[in-house]
């Protein structure tokens, strides 16, 4: 039951509604009058139903007033006569919805239903809207190394600024993240952050999801598409894998660096966004233009402020932190309560040369959570063969600890479930099982998935 107050003179007209609106939720009938503000600022409601006709109080002052006070509490207002001005100003200062007296039963309780779902989603998406804040708060990036210490300083300066950023770096090392924290920190927060991936589509997708098409543009162009850039007006655009990107669309994209505009596919009407670029790339872009692979002009355009983000395996010291981070996280998703790593997991991860970098060690980390049966990550649940071998050497041993038929076949199945994106029938086809097979075994092996439906 949800608790709501009704500013009203008239409490009488309310004597045929009261008892069947007690039945769904809690309310409070009080006349206005100036103690009504101090009342609000005590008490918490969810929903305020305010008559825009009391005798001796201005409504739309004290609609005013209960916006300071709590910005998010839809407030109805009620009227006994049908004065359309009343109901248009009342709206355009705040009122979420309007009803004319007499009212039945279901019209109020529909209205305040849609008013309460209202506030429900702006209360959403403030918590959001801060989570995000936190996600993408500089200070709680893990950075011990001097070298991710100095980058970090340096994001923190270009968020500020309204500049092309290109950021470098191997496969992995967390360049999409950081530009989400740049977006987030710089005057463009409130609007739209877009990342694509511009290695993931072919060209002619690509253009069409960078600019969008007209109907009837190509085969399949059912309808108009808005493309990204037009979606991220005011806001920045991330894109990936820079280098990928064909000449065509080299070109394309230049324009939009320069002259903030671009036409759809098959369209001839220009069209302006102001957006913010982020590019980033794993290869070296330097020799990208050298080899006339990557247009000059473009380059140069987009590394107007460069940052290089060190591999993992040159940051030692943000292993451990990371490691642990990553597990408290991906346990918290599989329900799973596990307190840490063994020591020589620790030493093994420290040891390791990691060519996937953090996206590699966070895969690691959720299958070695999956398979773990104590509180404790340990080192036979790492599955990667070249760091069992890397480990077998050190202690003497030149040949990989054997593995029992049932440790194999269970790996082969998590691998399969991987490749799937965890969806059990495609995983079950890649194995050549049916799905009532890979259930059992599932069942068996007591593996567990947050994405699936039955272990939430």
């Amino acid at each position: 039951m949800s608790k709501i107050l009704v500013i009203e003179d008239n409490l009488n007209s309310w004597d045929e509604l009261k008892e069947k609106l007690h039945e769904d939720h809690l309310l409070t009938f009080l006349p206005a009058s100036k103690s009504i503000t101090g009342h609000l600022k005590r008490e918490d409601y969810e929903l305020i139903l305010l008559n825009f006709q009391l005798e001796e109080f201005n409504s739309f002052s004290l609609l005013q007033q209960i916006k300071q006070i709590n910005p998010h509490t839809p407030v109805i207002g009620i009227s006994e006569s049908e004065d359309a001005a009343l109901i248009v100003r009342a709206v355009k200062e705040g009122a979420f919805d309007f009803l004319i007296k007499p009212f039945t039963r279901a019209k109020i309780l529909l209205s305040i239903e849609r008013g309460l779902e209202n506030r429900h989603l702006k209360n959403e998406i403030d918590y959001l809207k801060r989570k995000q804040d936190i996600i993408y708060d500089f200070d709680r990036i893990i950075a011990f190394s001097l070298a991710m210490k100095r980058m970090i300083s340096t994001l923190k300066k270009f968020s500020q600024t309204d500049s092309t950023i290109l950021i470098t770096g191997e496969t992995g090392t967390g360049k999409s993240f950081l530009s989400g924290a740049v977006h987030y920190n710089s005057i463009r927060k409130t609007k739209p952050f877009i990342n694509i991936n511009c290695a993931n589509l072919p060209e002619t997708l690509l253009e069409s999801e960078l600019f969008g098409h007209e109907k009837g543009s190509f085969t399949g162009a059912n309808k108009t598409r808005i493309g990204r850039l037009e979606q991220a007006k005011d806001g920045t655009v991330f894109l990936d894998e820079i280098c990928e990107m064909t000449a065509t669309l080299q070109a394309k994209l230049l324009r939009v660096l320069e002259e903030k505009s671009f036409e759809r596919v098959g369209g001839n009407k220009t069209i302006y966004s102001d957006v913010r670029i982020i590019a980033a790339t794993n290869r070296k872009p330097e020799v990208q233009v050298m080899e006339r692979k990557f247009r000059e002009d473009l380059y140069y355009r987009l590394n107007v402020l460069r940052v290089h983000l060190p591999p993992l395996r040159e940051r030692h010291e943000c292993i451990e932190p990371l490691s642990r981070h990553l597990l408290e996280k991906i346990c918290r998703n599989l329900r799973k309560k596990i307190d840490g790593f063994a020591p020589n997991v620790l030493e093994a991860f420290q040891n390791y040369s990691r060519p996937g970098n953090i996206r590699q060690l966070a895969n690691t980390i959720e299958r070695a959570a999956i398979l773990e049966n104590s509180q404790i990550v340990q080192l036979h649940n790492i599955i990667l063969p070249e760091l069992h071998k890397s480990v077998a050497i050190k202690e003497g041993n030149p040949t990989k600890p054997a593995e029992s038929l049932a440790e194999k076949e269970k790996e082969t199945i998590l691998e399969a479930l991987e490749e799937s994106l965890w969806i059990q029938k495609e995983a079950a086809q890649r194995l050549g099982i049916t799905p009532r097979a890979l259930n059992y075994k599932i069942k068996k092996f007591g593996i567990t998935h947050s994405r699936w439906r039955k272990n939430k």
